[in-house]
């Protein structure tokens, strides 16, 4: 299978590196090419004997087209590892700070356009190629002297090798697709194809026409010339009378600072004259580079961080439906891994019946996905244009597809009313013991489905009483005794929980945490909640009729009763040990956000204090924040409180304000 799948993406990766550095027609979009490469990057990692000969691992780009004559270049043109995330770029650090104590980075923007390499022989442009497949690439002398801003004579009369980007503004995209639209010919598709089209004419005049520009950002012997950094570089290149990105390039030591660059930059990015894809890091210092070095397909010095796309394109590989534990049938998209808004997600909710056929969702499908909220992956659409006529429409299943009950259709979800249903047991276990719930710790969920098929949890209440069967753990693969152990720790720990985590964990239906939190502060212990009513539980503001209707249905169910009764002799407490909410008029009604190393209290302990308070906290400053609590070494989130013109507090100022109850 792993064979198959690495045939595959050798097949689509050189197929696209052809239509794209061959035909300039590529009909897969620079995100898709992305995930394809990395995936197969890891495949061939972990299965090296599967790696073909024609990998397109082995090289860097594409290939030199037989129209120009080719050129070998004397030192290879190669390209970054790209990286998607604040993880990534720490990892990068961590990685370089193995071999270098203090490493100081040149940060620049990453143009979305063609590389290209410029030889000057005492001061006099003689040849301009394009980087081709890293080693070898293609003439384009007669085009590149085209380019106003590549100087055809320097300042100084030495021998020199330039490499640098050649692209196309979006004033002058504009105006080419204007005139092409008025010849009738097909507008170019974004800027960096319409550069990587235009200097591959073989009519030098069409080139002029399209007013090309380049950017330098590179020399490949700086040595050479007495230079020592890469911010030496970039100033030796302007005065010999190259473009640069004088006023976007910095340099900087601390991974905070490179991603406060990267936010700063992208948040300009639309309000630049040209396209950029991300933020290019390298190794300031020419001789840390030495150090690092490069591995055989690219350099240890450098990394390109790729801005996290708003909408990306993958192939939908199944359809699973999965059994919630009230019962509720979800069908799920299940594709290829994809990096959305810095993270990598496969699989995103299709939410039921009807989404799915309103979107005419098919498995093979080219899918769009984006996250909502930036937080959850959803399923935006399917590219129609590109589906195969074999593709089957999506049909909902009948039956349960863990018991076998035939399923019932309530407004517009299915249901599996079985209340023995396996799926259901065993997501109402992982929910008990979820991070929001009762948080036992190091159970997973694959922890609690071989627990369940082993029969020694059943119920929630057979937690607590799985000390018995510790014996029998040590048998089974994977669990040893620490491991084992640290189980039971945390079974005995969450006995000790706030009556909120028991009431949000018990699933009572359409009762989250918030709510749970509110029930528990009312009724301050489990038996005070059992004896409510009906007419005191919609008296309290944020519970309406129908969760009323939720708990009375729960709290008069007999088994329910029993369960909470088996919980109590096995000690788990029953008591709110929350504060009341305090009334605080600095805090109260506000949101916050948190940035920067805290000393004084963990992030954990501040949450808790602000929500005593009356307030609530956010990852996320927008311009509905109210205050950004910094520590120290705070990050891009101070910058933009900075920028909103949002209140500021230090650790001192929150812990005064905490003080000073009104």
């Amino acid at each position: 299978m792993e064979q198959d799948r690495i045939n595959q993406l050798v097949d689509i990766i050189n197929r696209s590196s052809y239509e794209y550095y061959v035909l300039d027609s590529p009909t897969i979009t620079d995100q898709e090419y992305d995930d394809y490469f990395r995936e197969l990057l890891k495949l061939e990692e972990k299965f090296p004997m599967y790696k073909r000969q024609d990998s397109p691992t082995n090289r860097v780009g594409g290939q030199a087209i037989d129209k120009f004559n080719k050129v070998v270049h004397q030192r290879p043109m190669l390209s970054f590892d790209d990286i998607f995330n604040e993880e990534e770029v720490v990892e990068f650090d961590e990685r370089v700070r193995k071999l270098v104590p203090n490493p100081e980075y040149t940060l620049e923007p990453k143009m979305d356009g063609l590389s290209g390499s410029l030889i000057y022989e005492k001061g006099v442009l003689v040849r301009g190629a394009t980087r081709g497949d890293g080693i070898v690439g293609e003439d384009i002398t007669f085009n590149v002297k085209t380019i106003k801003s590549v100087p055809l004579h320097l300042t100084q009369d030495i021998d020199i090798e330039v490499r640098g980007e050649i692209y196309m503004s979006f004033d002058s995209f504009e105006k080419s697709n204007q005139e092409r639209e008025r010849n009738g010919e097909t507008p170019f598709a974004n800027p960096r194809n319409a550069a990587a089209g235009s200097v591959r004419q073989l009519d030098s005049k069409i080139t002029a026409k399209r007013n090309l520009d380049f950017m330098a950002y590179f020399l490949p012997n700086p040595e050479d010339y007495g230079i020592k950094t890469q911010e030496e570089s970039l100033k030796f290149l302007r005065k010999l009378g190259f473009v640069t990105n004088k006023n976007l390039n910095q340099v900087v030591s601390t991974t905070n600072e490179i991603m406060m660059y990267i936010d700063d930059l992208g948040a300009k990015r639309e309000k630049l004259p040209f396209a950029i894809d991300g933020v290019v890091i390298k190794v300031n210092d020419l001789s840390d580079e030495e150090k690092l070095g490069f591995t055989s397909r690219v350099p240890r010095w450098g990394i390109a961080y790729k801005f996290p796309a708003e909408e990306v394109l993958t192939t939908l590989l199944d359809i699973k439906f999965t059994v919630g534990r009230t019962g509720k049938i979800t069908p799920n998209a299940l594709f290829h891994p994809v990096h959305v808004a810095g993270s990598l997600v496969s699989k995103a909710t299709l939410h039921n019946e009807d989404y799915c056929k309103q979107k005419d969702i098919r498995i093979g499908d080219i899918i769009c996905i984006r996250k909502a909220g930036d937080v959850i992956p959803e399923v935006v659409g399917v590219k129609e244009n590109r589906r195969t006529s074999s593709l089957s429409p999506f049909e909902m299943i009948r039956f349960c597809p863990m018991c076998g009950e035939e399923l019932v259709k309530k407004e517009a979800h299915h249901y599996c009313m079985n209340e023995h249903c396996p799926a259901r047991k065993i997501e109402s276990l992982i929910h008990f013991v979820s991070r929001d719930a009762m948080y036992i710790e190091g159970f997973g969920e694959r922890i609690v489905e071989d627990l369940y098929n082993m029969n020694y949890i059943k119920k929630v209440s057979d937690f607590y009483d799985l000390k018995k069967y510790k014996e029998e753990l040590k048998e089974l693969e994977g669990y040893g005794e620490k491991s084992i152990q640290n189980l039971l720790d945390g079974i005995e720990a969450s006995k000790q929980n706030s009556l909120e985590r028991l009431i949000f964990a018990l699933g009572i239906r359409y009762i989250g945490k918030k709510t749970a939190k509110i029930l528990a502060k009312k009724y301050k212990t489990m038996d005070n909640l059992l004896s409510t009513t009906y007419e005191d539980l919609i008296s309290i503001d944020d519970i309406g009729e129908i969760m009323a209707d939720s708990i009375m249905n729960f709290i008069q169910n007999s088994c329910n009763l029993d369960l909470i009764t088996e919980l109590k002799e096995y000690g788990v407490q029953m008591l709110y040990k929350g504060m009341d909410t305090k009334n605080n008029s600095y805090i109260e009604n506000k949101t916050f956000v948190l940035t920067g190393s805290l000393e004084k209290f963990s992030r954990e302990e501040a949450s808790r204090i602000i929500e005593e308070n009356g307030g609530k906290t956010s990852s996320s400053v927008t311009s509905k924040t109210g205050v950004v609590v910094v520590g120290s070494h705070p990050g891009s989130k101070y910058k933009k409180a900075l920028e909103l013109g949002i209140e500021i507090w230090t650790e001192d100022d929150f812990l005064e304000k905490v003080k000073k109850n009104t």
